[in-house]
């Protein structure tokens, strides 16, 4: 486990814990789709017609589209939302292509879905202008015997 998992580094001071703390409960009431902060999300789902069905997936960065077929569109997705991996996979691009075919049935939850990692990519950001404090103040590493 040292090596495939990432360290949890734990700071001997409390001000900073709690810090930490409170951005990664943010972080996981986002990531269980149980945040207040995704009740208003940032991408809409628009398009002319009545064909809901998840054909060919596009992204479009200059207008900041997401296609899910010639005339459906999610707008406002940020590049970088777009590309935010996971476990090796891109989130939006494997949630539609695991469902290629398929109606978006549920344009809404996507759409919580974007703002989730919206605001997951603001926490990181919180969380590495932090983490040179947490380094200059680690509780020692004890290891299992």
């Amino acid at each position: 486990m040292r090596i495939d998992f990432p360290r949890v580094p734990f700071t001997k001071d409390y001000a900073i814990f709690r810090k930490i703390s409170v951005l990664g409960n943010r972080l996981a009431d986002l990531h269980l789709m149980k945040s207040k902060e995704l009740d208003n999300p940032v991408a809409k789902y628009e398009g002319d017609g009545d064909n809901d069905k998840i054909e060919k997936t596009v992204y479009d960065e200059q207008k900041k589209r997401i296609y899910i077929n010639e005339s459906k569109y999610f707008d406002h997705v940020l590049p970088e939302v777009w590309a935010y991996c996971i476990g090796g996979y891109q989130v939006l691009q494997k949630y539609l292509k695991d469902r290629k075919g398929r109606l978006m049935d549920d344009p809404r939850h996507f759409c919580r879905i974007i703002a989730a990692l919206t605001k997951t990519q603001e926490i990181q950001e919180q969380l590495d202008e932090i983490y040179p404090e947490i380094e200059n103040h680690l509780l020692p590493e004890e290891l299992p015997q």
